[in-house]
């Protein structure tokens, strides 16, 4: 998967000052939500060992990757996956644990239970090409999610993309023509981590966060996969 990043970055005239920028504004991001009490609506606090070294089981209620990095180190990382190339592991999703889960109903049987819905589904799809180009990949199940919501791109206020690696962010913004101050306003995978298999409700609390924020109302979140597929879905903010 790292030397399909590399590909994408020679593809698209990425540069390692360019991904190591971005990686930089996603920490940058991601600790002033934090600071801020953005994420404290979407944690579970969860008892255990904050490091190897320590044994008392204080609450974790933080998540640890964004304060973890000194980012005046991050020109100064090897490359990953080859020789002279562009990604590395500061510019690049770290490698973390995690979980995440979200409620889908039907309005009435929310109505029903006095539930009051946070968002609605308006659209969602899946799409897909050459597994060499799965970095890409968003920007093919965008696009269509958003049609079948009934919307154009230019309805959709705000974007998260998952950051499997700083050039996917980077390339799909290219491709989408959007606006990086309206993508992934609160950090992504590169500086919160990306728990395989939690990545995609992640992102999809953390859209939610951002049209809440921000008073918005309909925000679109995507994600690759390895396999040369992405999903994408559209949300209306009700509440």
């Amino acid at each position: 998967m790292g030397s399909c990043a590399e590909k994408c970055a020679t593809e698209y005239n990425i540069s390692r000052e360019d991904q190591d920028r971005y990686a930089t504004e996603s920490y940058n991001r991601s600790r002033e939500a934090m600071e801020l009490g953005v994420f404290d609506e979407e944690i579970v606090a969860v008892e255990g060992p904050k490091t190897r070294s320590k044994s008392s089981s204080d609450p974790i209620n933080t998540d640890e990757e964004p304060n973890s990095v000194s980012l005046d180190k991050l020109p100064s990382l090897r490359a990953a996956f080859q020789k002279d190339g562009t990604v590395t592991a500061g510019n690049a999703s770290s490698i973390n644990d995690g979980a995440a889960a979200l409620v889908i109903m039907e309005e009435s049987r929310a109505v029903a239970m006095g539930l009051e819905p946070l968002a609605r589904i308006r659209g969602y799809a899946d799409a897909e090409g050459p597994p060499v180009r799965f970095t890409t990949a968003p920007s093919n199940a965008a696009p269509i999610a958003v049609q079948r919501a009934g919307l154009t791109m230019q309805d959709v206020e705000y974007h998260e993309i998952n950051e499997a690696f700083s050039v996917v962010a980077l390339a799909n913004m290219l491709i989408l023509n959007l606006d990086p101050a309206k993508t992934n306003v609160f950090g992504g995978a590169v500086s919160l981590g990306h728990p395989i298999g939690m990545s995609g409700a992640r992102i999809v609390g953390s859209l939610y966060q951002v049209l809440k924020r921000s008073d918005a109302t309909i925000g679109c979140a995507s994600i690759c996969n390895g396999g040369g597929g992405a999903s994408a879905i559209v949300l209306e903010r009700l509440t």
